[in-house]
């Protein structure tokens, strides 16, 4: 599976980004998508996963009520549709993707991920 992120850019305080992530492959459905984030001198952390039908989705604390997760299996691409967004959403984003079966412990964790994107950097201004 190769994974192409997109979308990232510059934006204010408050405003939106959608970002996009097209595999490809003829099994998408099979996987678990996630998205990840990495900011500066940090480690990289979960920010959101669907389920391979798109019917569960996960979040992380810091974004929950402010981002969604979808997927579009006929399209073979996952999205990450940000709100309201912080200065502390800055960072670059990766999509991955996670062969199922997979434990929501597993899809909450980069470790629990087979394939990964090149990453899209998310720029968010005060």
């Amino acid at each position: 599976v190769q994974l192409q992120a997109s979308g990232g850019g510059l934006v204010q305080a408050g405003g939106s980004l959608r970002l996009s992530c097209a595999a490809s492959g003829r099994t998408f459905s099979m996987y678990a998508m996630g998205w990840f984030r990495q900011a500066p001198g940090k480690e990289r952390e979960f920010v959101a996963a669907v389920s391979g039908s798109g019917g569960s989705t996960y979040y992380a604390d810091s974004v929950k009520g402010r981002f969604t997760i979808s997927r579009d299996n006929a399209k073979k691409t996952v999205y990450l549709q940000m709100n309201s967004l912080k200065p502390e959403d800055t960072a670059t984003y990766y999509c991955a993707a996670a062969l199922l079966p997979r434990t929501i412990a597993t899809m909450t964790s980069a470790l629990g991920y087979d394939y990964w994107g090149q990453g899209t950097l998310v720029t968010v201004s005060s």
